[in-house]
């Protein structure tokens, strides 16, 4: 195991130095021990990297703002130890990782093989009420489910203790790592870059997979030029676990092409240089670039994050002409909720107050739950509604509380 400097990650090596290198990367919510029954058999032709996700068995728990930066601070890792060119290999989260590199550092992935992985996993939202959950009642749901997400009934039922394996696994997890590693999911969408990745890629799916199952994998295939598909019979969400040598067999074969250097790294490419444009007349500055960008898709954007998407869909849907719904995004979130002089947090904390003052109930239940995503817990929500029934009147604050502790209920209670 490695001591782990800043902006790296927690790392293992596995094989000897001077065999081309496979870096392996884990699941949310999982260690790099999800790969040990792998290792035996890759071993024997590659130097394997596997490395745990921050906070994560016993990482040190810096969180992630993006799957782009995990990527950042893999490829520091593997600077660090000598590892220039490298195939890859990642489960779900892992498999984002490769995606990225893929996009964005092509001339260091020599293959790629994406474990579970889908180029937008579910919904923004869907990961958002995760953090949620967490941030209020702690790992504890997640540990709880994760047996029905990531095996086959069969499977569970025959290992328990594996099944217990994997529960402790989330269950050590640092939940603001978790929490962080989920907001990076929420946002992570390559769907329309998919086009540009030209390396060979392996997609691997478990047949039972009901988190990012054969249709996820059917839509990188059919958008990455060099992919192939294999689906894995009575694999569910972790396949390497549940299905280990049909895993290894196909990872192995898929491989077999990375060719040995003396170096024990593979040779790197120079990154490809752009082609220079042709020069064109500027076109006409319309009113935004006049002076400086129209406000609205950064207030979209942001509005999405903090209220979510179905509930932006449904307002948007609502407004006949738009009109309204254009002033709110463009001058309420694009204008003051952008602005850099307040933290969302604070932001939410303001908001709450000043509909608490003025009885809107129904926004209020809203901006409740945006500020659940934004970082606020329920306990601190509590404090804010007793603090404006001094300032605000206390049949207000009597009403709000009421609003509040539903919405909060709603959105923290874990499913059943």
């Amino acid at each position: 195991m490695s001591e782990t400097p800043p902006n790296t990650l927690q790392y293992r090596v596995d094989g000897r130095e001077d065999a081309p290198v496979l870096v392996l990367g884990p699941s949310l919510g999982t260690t790099f021990h999800m790969w040990d029954r792998q290792i035996p058999e890759l071993t024997r032709d590659w130097r394997v990297v596997r490395f745990d996700l921050p906070g994560h068995g016993g990482a040190p728990a810096e969180p992630f703002t993006s799957v782009a930066e995990l990527g950042d601070r893999l490829l520091a890792t593997l600077d660090e130890i000598g590892v220039q060119r490298f195939g890859y290999a990642g489960c779900s989260l892992g498999g984002a990782v490769g995606l990225d590199l893929a996009l964005r550092a092509p001339h260091r992935v020599a293959s790629l093989a994406l474990v579970a992985t889908s180029p937008r996993f579910g919904t923004a939202d869907e990961f958002r009420q995760r953090g949620v959950i967490v941030r209020a009642n702690g790992l504890e749901p997640m540990a709880r489910t994760a047996p029905e997400q990531w095996f086959t009934p069969l499977f569970a039922g025959a290992q328990p203790a594996i099944v217990d394996w994997a529960v402790q696994m989330v269950r050590t997890t640092d939940p603001g790592c978790y929490i962080a590693a989920c907001e990076a999911l929420a946002v992570f969408d390559v769907r329309e870059a998919l086009g540009s990745i030209g390396i060979p890629a392996l997609v691997l799916v478990g047949s039972e997979d009901q988190v990012t199952g054969p249709a996820e994998a059917r839509t990188l295939v059919a958008g990455i030029a060099d992919a192939r598909l294999a689906v894995v019979p009575g694999a569910s969400h972790l396949a390497p676990v549940e299905q280990p040598a049909a895993v290894t067999d196909l990872l192995t074969e898929h491989f077999s092409g990375i060719a040995p250097e003396a170096s024990g790294s593979l040779a790197v490419p120079p990154p490809p240089v752009p082609a220079a444009e042709p020069a064109s007349a500027a076109p006409d500055a319309g009113p935004a670039e006049a002076g400086r960008p129209d406000p609205y898709e950064r207030g979209l954007g942001l509005r999405r994050e903090v209220l979510g998407d179905a509930h932006v869909d449904q307002a948007l849907a609502d407004d006949a002409d738009g009109a309204f719904q254009e002033l709110v995004t463009r001058y309420a979130w694009g204008e003051v909720w952008s602005r850099e002089g307040l933290d969302r947090r604070m932001r939410s904390a303001v908001t709450l107050t000043a509909l608490i003052a003025g009885g809107h109930r129904e926004a209020l239940a809203d901006h409740t739950r945006a500020a659940l995503r934004n970082g606020l817990s329920p306990e601190e929500l509590r404090e804010i509604v007793l603090h404006a029934g001094v300032y605000c009147g206390l049949p207000a604050a009597e009403t709000a509380l009421g609003v509040v502790a539903r919405a909060i209920a709603e959105e923290t209670t874990p499913p059943a």
